[in-house]
């Protein structure tokens, strides 16, 4: 029996973390869930699943939530601090880190310290903290699974091979729903048709993140710190079918590369069972079905979200934690429509531009940053 915390239990990740959950009853256990907002459908999975408890981010939610389980024996937590707590309870095993942003560091740190496996879904972690968690991981004999379809596709693909045998990481994308398009061509992309996309089913905020190829952009950062890889070695190819999810090459030529059904339980499903492997929640890929599998280049002279990040992981220290704010900031004005789809990367490299790297980092600092890095996005568009 493994024993869960789900951060963000009600996202994308959580709901279909809980849906494995569902057919594998004997296996697993939820100890806690946690939301931001969504109360409603909180009040729903505790009923189902009854937790020990429940953190709601949002805390003017609380007493709702308190009075909706009234009659169970959940306890009710709220705040970034109610998080944390849930992370460091000694009768969980996994902590599933779904939330999106930065909300998750300083949780995943707790989890780290508390000596958890943390099955993470949480790339901003790794893209703004990456030093600082290796730091804890190897203090405190953690692990991290990586759930990203990507990075579990290299996980897997590193397994029983040497790292001084790597050639290079391979990331695919799928190009987003703007693929093949021109910059001239984007001048006019609304929400609506930016959230639209072609194969996975994902937040909005992730669904505009591959519009952009920001989600790329932040992929190479992660992939660099949890393979302990160079830039240099890590290349990005778009691949529209979204069957193959990343692959390694090796000195001998080889590239071992993780296929499997566009299906994100696929990964969630290896990352709280690894070592292990059980039937497939996901069904299984049937390649005549499929009939071919093709590669592309990027176009980052369209999309130059990804330029950046390569940019701003080469220079390291507190540039990364600017990359990710900004593109947090205005991906909500986006969103929002107060900003243009175009606008996006203008402002991202306007706050790298801006701003003084800085180097050993805490977390203190890096959500410091993280704040001024925000309201000099608000300042610019003005």
């Amino acid at each position: 029996m493994r024993r869960l915390c789900i951060l963000g239990s009600t996202g994308s990740i959580g709901t279909q973390a809980l849906e494995i959950v569902r057919t594998k009853k004997e296996e697993f256990k939820i100890i806690a869930l946690t939301a931001n907002s969504n109360v409603e459908l909180l009040i729903e999975q505790a009923k189902e699943f009854k937790p020990s408890y429940v953190v709601i981010v949002d805390e003017s939610k609380k007493n709702y939530l308190k009075d909706k389980l009234a009659n169970l024996e959940i306890e009710v937590l709220t705040g970034i601090e109610g998080l944390e707590y849930v992370c460091t309870l000694k009768e969980v095993d996994i902590v599933l880190t779904a939330v999106v942003g930065m909300i998750g560091l300083r949780p995943t740190v707790q989890a780290i310290r508390s000596k958890k496996r943390i099955a993470l879904a949480n790339k901003e972690t790794m893209v703004v903290a990456g030093e600082i968690i290796k730091k804890e991981l190897k203090e405190y004999k953690a692990e991290i699974i990586p759930v990203d379809s990507e990075h579990n596709a290299i996980f897997q693909a590193l397994q029983g091979n040497k790292k001084d045998e790597v050639v290079r990481i391979i990331l695919t994308a799928s190009g987003g729903p703007f693929r093949g398009y021109k910059k001239e061509e984007l001048k006019d992309v609304t929400p609506e048709l930016a959230i639209k996309h072609p194969r996975w089913n994902m937040g909005k905020k992730i669904s505009v993140d591959s519009a952009t190829l920001m989600n790329k952009a932040l992929e190479v950062i992660e992939a660099h710190w949890l393979f302990d890889m160079d830039y240099d070695k890590i290349d990005v190819i778009i691949h529209p079918q979204s069957i193959v999810h990343s692959m390694v090459e090796y000195i001998d030529g080889s590239i071992i590369a993780q296929l499997g059904v566009t299906d994100m339980k696929l990964p969630i499903k290896y990352a709280l069972e690894y070592p292990k492997r059980t039937n497939s929640v996901s069904g299984y890929l049937d390649l005549k079905a499929v009939a071919k599998l093709t590669f592309e280049e990027v176009d980052t002279e369209t999309f130059e979200c990804l330029k950046l990040g390569y940019l701003a992981g080469k220079i390291g220290g507190s540039m990364p934690t600017v990359l990710n704010a900004a593109n947090e900031e205005a991906v909500k004005l986006f969103l929002e429509r107060k900003i243009s789809f175009l606008e996006i990367p203008k402002l991202l490299q306007a706050a790298m531009e801006n701003h003084k790297v800085e180097h050993n980092l805490t977390i203190e600092k890096i959500i410091t940053i993280e704040e001024s890095t925000k309201k000099y996005i608000n300042e610019l568009i003005k």
